[in-house]
Order: structure tokens, then sequence, then C-alpha cells
């Protein structure tokens, strides 16, 4: 699988380079849905002589997506390809809040990638003094489906929050687990992993499918009814922190019966699983000790995004470039390059196609409620959260939610007597 996407991303640095910056009906870099060896076939030499190199200029990056070991990759394919980028590594930006406020802050940036739909709703909505988007539609634009803001930002990969259970001796001997709500674990009557941290991307998203069955755009609460406030603490009183960045590792080691992960890197988890445990979990596309938690609401997803930023000073022609680099990323080839060495299911469904040509995994066909409007708002799920997501952070920080301590827990809120309106602002 690596050497036929090796090939087709191959072909794809070569395509990126023949001149075509973005948009409109001709051919861009990497093609669309235009498969690898198709466009082997039709390249001629005539085509060769329009490669056009965009090195000169270096195209400033931020984003969250940005381990070491991504940040090194896209350099250096981008370098191959022809393009020149300037992107910060984890160690000096984590976490997409970082991201988008340093891009804020810098007022430096060419383009952003990653993020989820909490942030690009309040990118696309001016939220940020520093930041707004130029109008930009690629040529791949329809390969992404619902995950588009229409001509500023498209989608590149799509993650979700999943529930994981083991079917084992160590979980629940063969019961099969169907909730209505996530909220709902907190009765399933087998012991479950938490976070023992409020902030950070997977967390909040953990969060914010907890408290999707208790949306009250009514509520001084945050926009949610205290029973869900009420039911997210006894989600940490009673569930077990192990210390872990995660919640994979605790159910892999039989610490607990069920938990939660995000959906990239759960298949690399479980194939590396026995290096970590003497009793882990078996099988990825057909489990043999674990499954996903049936849920009727679905599950919260998020898809990372990519646009490109309107910056002060740039040239057309170093605009040029920066479309022509975000042509060239999105691409079918490269997207199911990116996919394969990192994990991760792309949104761009010509990529998901190279990917998995078998049929899409079980975890990528959930039901999405991030995308569900959220009846009397005009809101979906998703934007719901962005409006609502500084309160909650407050409420739980003010509060006191997801302690480290498991021996030391904090003591429960008196919620009859709470002031939600001090509650819903930053601890001064």
């Amino acid at each position: 699988m690596k050497k036929v996407l090796a090939l087709l991303l191959a072909l794809a640095m070569v395509l990126s380079l023949a001149g075509c910056s973005g948009g409109g009906d001709e051919t861009a870099a990497g093609g669309g849905a235009t498969s690898g060896a198709g466009g082997a076939e039709e390249t001629s030499g005539e085509d060769a002589e329009e490669v056009k190199d965009y090195s000169d200029y270096t195209i400033r990056i931020y984003s969250n997506s940005n381990s070491t070991e991504r940040a090194t990759w896209l350099i250096n394919e981008a370098r191959d390809a022809g393009f020149t980028i300037s992107m910060d590594d984890n160690s000096v930006i984590s976490g997409d809040t970082a991201a988008i406020q340093a891009a804020n802050e810098n007022k430096d940036g060419d383009l952003i990638f990653g993020l989820n739909e909490t942030r690009w709703s309040q990118l696309v909505n001016g939220v940020y003094e520093n930041l707004s988007l130029i109008d930009w539609t690629p040529s791949w634009a329809e390969e992404v489906g619902e995950y588009a803001y229409p001509g500023y930002a498209y989608g590149l990969v799509i993650q979700n929050i999943l529930m994981l259970y083991r079917t084992d001796e160590y979980g629940t001997n063969g019961e099969e687990l169907h909730f209505e709500h996530w909220a709902d674990i907190v009765d399933c009557g087998y012991t479950w992993y938490r976070q023992g941290k409020v902030g950070g991307t997977t967390n909040s998203n953990i969060n914010s499918s907890m408290l999707y069955s208790f949306v009250d755009p009514d509520s001084p609460a945050g926009g949610i009814s205290v029973d869900g406030w009420k039911t997210l603490w006894q989600y940490c009183q009673n569930g077990v922190f192990t210390g872990d960045d995660y919640g994979f590792d605790a159910l892999n080691r039989g610490d607990v019966q069920v938990s939660t992960f995000y959906s990239s890197s759960l298949y690399g988890n479980i194939d590396a699983a026995a290096e970590s445990s003497e009793h882990p979990l078996l099988g990825t596309l057909e489990p043999e000790n674990w499954d996903l938690v049936q849920i009727d609401d679905g599950t919260y997803y998020i898809a990372e995004y990519i646009g490109i930023l309107d910056k002060e000073g740039r040239t057309e022609e170093q605009t040029e470039a920066v479309k022509a680099f975000a042509e060239w990323f999105g691409s079918a080839d490269v997207q199911a390059a990116w996919g394969e060495e990192f994990d991760s299911y792309p949104c761009n469904q010509a990529a998901a196609e190279i990917l998995y040509p078998d049929g899409v995994p079980s975890i990528y066909t959930l039901p999405n409620f991030a995308l569900t409007e959220i009846e009397g708002t005009g809101m979906t799920y998703a934007e719901y959260v962005a409006e609502h997501s500084s309160e909650w952070t407050n409420i739980m920080t003010n509060l006191g939610f997801y302690w480290a301590d498991m021996n030391s827990p904090n003591p429960e809120p008196d919620w009859d007597n709470l002031d939600w309106a001090t509650l819903t602002q930053a601890a001064s």
C-alpha cells in the first residue's frame, strides 16, 4: 500500500508544479479525483515545460496538526514539490487554541490548516481581529462534501471521538453496550476512563459529546441544563483516571472496561497494542476482544480544514504560490499519502478510495451530530459549541472538574445555589 501511495505522491508532486494556482476548471496541482496512473499517461513533454517552481517564497503556515513527524514530513514533501514552507512543530505551538492565537498575534501567516469546526466557524465569522480569509475554491472542493465553508476553507482530515469497550473477561464478557446518549456511560454498570484535565482538543470534544443531549439555549449555565453539569460531574467522580494522556492505554491494559479515544491513530495503536500490555486489544478492522459502544446519537466529528489568510503586503505572485501549495496539499494523492503515513481519514473522498478501496472503516460511518442543527438557534452543534466553549471551560475550571489526583476528589458543587453568571466567566 505504501509503495503505491509513494508513487501517487511522487506523481502529485510533479503535477503540482504545472503552474495552476487553484480554483477554476483547469487541472490543478494534484488533480482532484484524477487517478495517479491516468495522470501519468496524460503527462507529455510539453506539459513538463509548464512546471513552475514556487520555492522563492517561504509560505508561513500555522497548524495544530504539527507533531514533529508531521511537520518534518510536510516540509520535506513540500520542498520536493517545489514549495518552501515554514511551520512550527508542537514543541513551539501545541493545540488549536495556541495555533490560532499565535497566527492572530504574529500577523505573518499565509495559511492555516488543522483546527476544527469550532475554531473555523470563529475564523470564518471574523472573531479574530487580525485574521481574515481570502476567497478561494480549489479544484477538489466537491470531493470534500459537507466539510466545507464554501469560498473560505475546505476539509482535509475527518476525526471523531469514539467510545470503546472490551468484550473479553477484562470487559463485559460478551455483553453488547448500546446507549441512547454519550452521557449514559454514567449508568452503564462498568468502569470507565476519564481524562484528568479540562483543556485539550480531544478532552474538549469528549465534553462536547457528553453535553450534547443536555443542550438548553435558555439555560444560564452556558446553554447547558444543570442536569447536564450534574451528569458530567458524575462522569468525573465515578470515572477512573490512570495518568495516561488518553483512554486507549488504560483500556488496553485492562484497567477499565469502557473508554474514549479519537479515531485517527486507533488502528495503529491496536496494531502495536501488545508492546505495552499483557492483555492487549486484538484485531483492527475486525475486532476480536473490543467493540464500539453503539450510541444512537452518533458521535462528535471534527474536520480539520485548510484556508488561506489575507496577509498584508503579500504580492499576487506570492499569493499564487500559497494557493498552489493549498491546492497540492489538499489533493487526493497527497491526502492519501498523508492519511497512510499518519493513520488519518481524509475528507477528500477520492483520497479515501485510494486508502480504503474495500470500503469505509466502521469508525467513520457513525452518525455525525456535530453538524446537526440545534432547534431555535440556526446553528449546528459545532457552531453552538464554538458559541459557548469559553463558558464551558470557565464552568469546569471554576467548579473543579477533572481533578488529577484520584485520592483527593473535589467536593461536589451545591447545584441549587450556584451563581452561573459568575461561573461562566474566567476566574480572576
